[in-house]
């Protein structure tokens, strides 16, 4: 699997996102810097976490701008997998390849925890090595992780199964105590149309190896590897 990680100003996580890609997983990395206007041969793009251009204005909202991100538009039409983590998800809501927006927490502070979510889409390019119902352990690191939209776009990601994680306790249930920034129904990722882009704050590059205190973001990063090893190219 060939996968390119894009650094924007502010971007502090691309690091970690390519050492669990490339060192742990074993896939052919690249960076791909924010400025450039075209995308190389890949399988996957990230756009990691991180704070892009100062999160001034709004999480995301200046980042979208960025020359890159017309090719990562063109690449995501054309059906290439794009994972957007924690600032990357802000960012891909900010460009429409997303949508609902990312809110201020509703405890009106930064989290930086480990919580639980709940797989609840397994037959998507991103949780093929998954069941529904797994609960991983995976770490959060944020300010604006409050999934918000209008409420019938809410049942519209429902009923098309676009939710693919859910803030749970450790036994799977989903609960207020459970939801660390307020997101509505505790939505911690969702799909887009096309089921080719996934946005989710948990950081499951920093859960790459138990010595971090979960391997289980490595279960996420393998069913991508899976899938990108295993399609048909059209």
């Amino acid at each position: 699997m060939k996968a390119g990680i894009i650094t924007f100003l502010g971007s502090n996580c691309d690091d970690d996102a390519l050492y669990a890609l490339g060192d742990v997983l074993g896939a052919d990395t690249s960076r791909v810097l924010y400025n450039e206007n075209e995308l190389p041969e890949l399988d996957l793009v990230v756009l990691p976490g991180g704070f892009s251009y100062g999160d001034y204005l709004r999480c995301g909202a200046i980042a979208r701008f960025s020359p890159i991100m017309a090719a990562v538009r063109k690449f995501a039409d054309a059906g290439g997998l794009v994972l957007g983590i924690c600032n990357g998800f802000q960012i891909l809501t900010e460009a429409g390849l997303l949508p609902g927006a990312l809110t201020r927490n509703d405890c009106v502070e930064f989290r930086c925890k480990w919580v639980n979510v709940r797989v609840e889409n397994a037959q998507t390019p991103f949780t093929g090595e998954l069941s529904p119902g797994d609960v991983l352990r995976i770490p959060i690191a944020h300010t604006e992780g409050n999934y918000f939209d209008r409420p019938e776009n809410i049942s519209r990601l429902n009923e098309e199964n676009r939710v693919v994680f859910r803030y749970c306790d450790e036994k799977g249930q989903v609960t207020p105590e459970a939801n660390p920034n307020g997101s509505i129904e505790n939505i911690a990722g969702i799909l887009s149309e096309g089921g080719n882009v996934l946005g989710m704050m948990p950081h499951p590059e920093r859960a790459c190896e138990e010595l971090l205190g979960s391997s289980d973001g490595m279960r996420i990063l393998r069913s991508i590897a899976l899938y990108a090893t295993n399609r048909t190219p059209a």
